[in-house]
């Protein structure tokens, strides 16, 4: 039987941790929400090591943006984990940046005979946002004044993450193209059943954060997947 490598090991050990967090995630019971402080905060630099210990990985021409968009998710987790508008927006800006960082990797490897609004997804991402954007927004601005502006910005810039990860230069493989396009519909998804519940959906049952949780976690490994096969 042959031994798994690093790479895979630490893969299983990211889909363990996201099982268990997601699980977590839709307890009820505050001693769950304890050990979250543990399992959550571990989630992306699992991820992470999984991704750095893949020889395909290193190279791929998505590496690095992939790396800084794990990061800079991994502040988001853990700021997330405190209760309270500075907490909430403060999170949500470090997603902020780390979507930038998904954006300028996809976008320096773009299908450069094709615009954004020529594809399918760039037109699907370009009505979420059209949509979703306002409503968010205003559902935020009725918590918190300031949190309006901020959760726009934040639409768009999932958006135009979207939008690019269906935008991706068709010398990639194939495969790992349809990864990352998955990762990133996922990842929307989970963003926009997170703002449902937080800004509309104020009696939502507890299990509801474990589907943000399950369809997060999946959507960084698919990304994570991706990128890692998007060698030449």
């Amino acid at each position: 039987m042959p031994r798994l490598s690093r790479s895979a090991k630490f893969t299983l050990g990211y889909l363990g941790l996201a099982a268990l967090d997601t699980w977590l995630a839709g307890s009820p019971h505050a001693r769950a929400h304890q050990v979250r402080r543990i399992t959550k905060p571990l989630l992306m630099p699992t991820l992470t090591a999984s991704l750095v210990a893949d020889p395909r990985a290193r190279r791929s021409p998505l590496f690095a943006s992939t790396v800084a968009g794990q990061a800079f998710g991994w502040g988001g987790d853990v700021l997330l984990l405190r209760e309270g508008t500075e907490a909430f927006a403060a999170g949500a800006g470090s997603f902020g940046i780390g979507h930038a960082a998904y954006i300028a990797g996809f976008r320096h490897h773009r299908n450069r005979d094709r615009c954004l609004r020529g594809s399918w997804i760039g037109r699907v991402a370009a009505g979420l946002v059209a949509v979703g954007g306002p409503a968010m927004a205003i559902g935020a601005a009725r918590e918190e004044v300031v949190l309006g502006p901020a959760v726009l910005g934040y639409t768009g810039l999932l958006g135009a993450m979207l939008a690019h990860a269906g935008n991706l230069d068709p010398e990639l493989p194939a495969p790992a193209r349809r990864w990352i396009l998955a990762g990133a519909a996922l990842f929307t998804a989970s963003d926009t059943m997170l703002g449902v519940d937080r800004f509309w959906w104020r009696q939502a049952p507890a299990r509801a954060e474990s589907a943000v949780m399950a369809t997060y976690t999946l959507g960084q490994l698919l990304i994570s997947r991706g990128a890692a096969r998007a060698t030449r």
